[in-house]
């Protein structure tokens, strides 16, 4: 049912938000949506699954004003608890500890069913595809152990390359941050727990918050949270948002940054009331001055939503560095065109303060004041540096913007486009708010 939340057409589904006292599915509490057609409620509301926008992921689905059966509620717990992890985060560092003193030729993982097997276990899995022998360095690299989960919709795993992921941290530390708050980034998480174990002058610290509960077998409660973006919720309950709360207020909240790496198909406004809460926990620390000010935050994300994201953070910027990933085909930093990673670094932290590699082809634009890609020509008409996927843009004066350079200026559409389209000039407007002039996924009304 979430689906349709990105969809246009003659009706859309409008995200309304976490509401109080609703249901739960395994991932969590739901969320509400609702039918517009015209900015115009149509039809019931109803809750459906935070993480999961497709129905055979997480099938949850409830009427807002529906009553339900305490039959009904009964097996919906019962199904909820039957979805839960086998064994829970403490049980899973009880057993880390004892596979850690195993010896190496008893050391094995399933491939199958993604977890370390203590020596009593094997039988049970001996048809399963079992890796053996595996090495302190592999425990210490969970994410080049397990499969990444690669359904783009919940969970979109694909982990940043080793050039962005470097680039990331050497950035953070040139920039005085100690503590990193990793939100769905499990390899930058992992680089920093690895070179804090292995320098001792190594200062930084990182708590991963991921809806993967598979990391729980290498990370103990103080490193990472069982978390899901979505919606908010810590599936640790109090405790874990404590966790959370503490790692955050930390040197009075000083030094702390939120990077975040989303999956690209997931609802942007659910993604940023949730990070909104983050940054309210960060704020509540007794420091003097925190009121009137934001948690330095990396939301990392394609540049094609960058309206969106700004309609919910106007204080953040995009950043022309390529962020690439390791498991992706197309996110590729080199590549040219539409093959380029179409991925960026959006934050609320002073531009002039993000130096991009200059061997890369990034330069410093005196103008903006921020660094720019080799291709991202200043325009003097638009005043700044319009460019948004690498390549240098042309200037429409007709539009009064900067425009991709294979676009072309249709004067039946009254607007640059593709010199291949079909114009499809029509009185019909955004089909939230009934306006012309945008499309339903900008409407200020959402």
């Amino acid at each position: 049912a979430a689906a349709g939340a990105e969809r246009p057409g003659p009706a859309a589904i409008a995200l309304l938000g976490p509401a109080p006292g609703a249901p739960s599915c395994p991932h969590g509490p739901a969320l509400l949506f609702v039918k517009t057609s015209h900015g115009k409620e149509e039809g019931r509301r109803f809750y459906a699954c935070s993480a999961c926008r497709d129905r055979k992921d997480c099938n949850f689905f409830q009427w807002e004003d529906e009553k339900v059966s305490e039959t009904r509620l009964a097996a919906r717990e019962e199904y909820n608890r039957n979805h839960q992890p086998f064994f829970t985060h403490r049980q899973n560092m009880d057993r880390y500890k004892n596979f850690f003193l195993l010896p190496l030729s008893k050391r094995r993982f399933c491939q199958e069913c993604q977890q370390l097997l203590l020596p009593a276990e094997w039988e049970k899995h001996s048809d399963h595809q079992l890796l053996c022998d595996i090495t302190t360095a592999q425990l210490k690299s969970p994410s080049q152990l397990l499969y990444p989960l690669e359904n783009k919709k919940t969970n979109a795993q694909y982990l940043f390359a080793d050039r962005s992921c470097r680039f990331l941290l050497n950035l953070l530390i040139d920039l005085g941050f100690r503590r990193v708050l990793s939100v769905g980034t499990p390899r930058l998480h992992e680089m920093i727990q690895s070179k804090a174990s292995q320098e001792e002058e190594f200062s930084v610290k990182s708590l991963l918050l991921d809806i993967d509960f598979r990391y729980s077998q290498f990370y103990t409660e103080d490193e990472f949270c069982h978390y899901n973006m979505f919606n908010h919720h810590f599936f640790g309950g109090e405790a874990a948002r404590e966790t959370c709360r503490k790692f955050l207020h930390e040197d009075n909240g000083e030094r702390v940054i939120m990077v975040t790496d989303p999956p690209f198909g997931g609802l942007v406004e659910a993604l940023a009331s949730s990070f909104k809460k983050l940054m309210a926990m960060w704020r509540e620390t007794e420091k003097e001055g925190h009121d009137n000010r934001e948690m330095p935050v990396f939301w990392i994300f394609p540049y094609f939503f960058e309206s969106r994201i700004l309609d919910f953070f106007p204080s953040f910027s995009m950043m022309d560095y390529q962020v690439d990933y390791d498991n992706h085909a197309l996110y590729k930093h080199g590549k040219t065109g539409r093959r380029q990673s179409p991925v960026r670094i959006f934050t609320n932290l002073t531009p002039s303060m993000i130096v991009l590699p200059e061997e890369e082809g990034y330069r410093f634009c005196t103008i903006c004041q921020r660094y720019v890609s080799s291709g991202n020509q200043h325009c003097e008409i638009c005043n700044s540096c319009t460019s948004k996927d690498g390549r240098r843009w042309k200037h429409c004066a007709l539009c009064k913007k900067c425009v991709k350079p294979s676009w072309f200026h249709c004067n039946n559409c009254n607007c640059c486009t593709l010199q291949k389209h079909s114009c499809e000039k029509t009185d019909i407007g955004c089909f939230v708010c009934g306006k012309a002039g945008h499309k339903r996924s900008a409407c200020p009304s959402l």
